[in-house]
């Protein structure tokens, strides 16, 4: 099979298509690949999934060991509780003198009708002035010290938030459809950052990318509908395709033309989208053909 798709590379490259019973171009199918790697250290608790399993979006297919993670997050549970326990003291003083400055205020007022009604004095005034000022600046201090209680509140909060986040990368979580290609890890194996755990595509439609001559490319233009074929036992297997890109720029041959001649001519890559009925896989050699 190979042998004989390289001839039909050779030819559909030396000339342009003037001959109905060969394709207009040749190529082989592709699919996007992602290789999902591991985003936390340790050990792999499970793992369920299989080469050739169909896997849906924002499913939770593994998880990697959290339990030094845990501990870490209860460690900042239990600084906070204390750091929280500081902050009640200070705010329960303020509430003291806060209902102080209000019981002074009445008092103030009350002395400041009597002045004006020559019933107290001068120096009763200004004692209840000093005594409200002093308890005002009291308040004052008290929420400063409360000010570096609640900063301390806050980086506990951004650690605790820290350690979720790593929490949640510990799980193994798969971002697209599609099916599992390969496997790279499995349960109880310890991995690392980075490290790749599976790989899968979204097989379900293919692309094709062919090359073409210049003398080809004036006739197929975006979102055009062409014939895609691959072999078959008894005669080839046809499909409908849609051209998806078309190169703007023109390239060698592709490594697959073995001839010193061939390998200097400039062809154009074409891409074509096919809808997968099961039958296609990555690499597999085919066909297109513009009528």
């Amino acid at each position: 099979m190979k042998k004989t798709i390289t001839i039909l590379i050779l030819t559909s490259l030396i000339s342009c298509n003037k001959d109905n019973n060969k394709a207009d171009g040749y190529g082989n199918f592709e699919a996007t690949e992602v290789t999902i790697s591991a985003e936390a250290n340790g050990k792999i608790d499970f793992l369920k999934l299989e080469e050739g399993d169909v896997l849906e979006p924002q499913m939770q297919i593994g998880l990697i060991d959290t339990t030094q993670l845990y501990f870490s997050k209860q460690q900042l549970i239990a600084s906070k509780n204390t750091i929280s326990s500081k902050s009640e003291n200070v705010l329960s003083q303020k509430r003291v003198l806060q209902e102080q400055l209000k019981t002074t205020l009445i008092e103030k007022n009350r002395i400041q009708n009597m002045y004006s009604e020559n019933a107290a004095t001068k120096r009763q005034v200004d004692e209840i002035d000093g005594k409200v000022k002093v308890i005002q600046e009291q308040i004052k201090s008290v929420g400063t010290q409360n000010a570096p209680i609640i900063s301390d509140l806050k980086s506990v909060d951004v650690q605790i938030e820290k350690i979720n986040d790593q929490i949640q990368k510990s799980k193994i979580i798969n971002p697209i459809k599609g099916t599992v290609l390969s496997k790279y890890a499995e349960p109880n194996e310890v991995t690392a950052f980075g490290k790749p755990i599976y790989k899968i595509a979204d097989i379900s439609e293919m692309t094709l990318r062919v090359y073409v001559s210049e003398t080809q490319l004036s006739q197929l233009k975006m979102g055009q509908n062409v014939t895609v074929k691959i072999d078959s036992d008894k005669e080839m297997k046809t499909y409908q395709g849609k051209i998806s890109w078309i190169a703007e720029s023109a390239e060698f041959t592709p490594k697959i033309v073995q001839t010193k001649e061939e390998r200097v001519n400039l062809v154009y890559a074409v891409k074509i989208k096919v809808k997968n009925d099961g039958s296609l896989k990555i690499g597999m050699p085919a066909e297109m053909w513009i009528k």
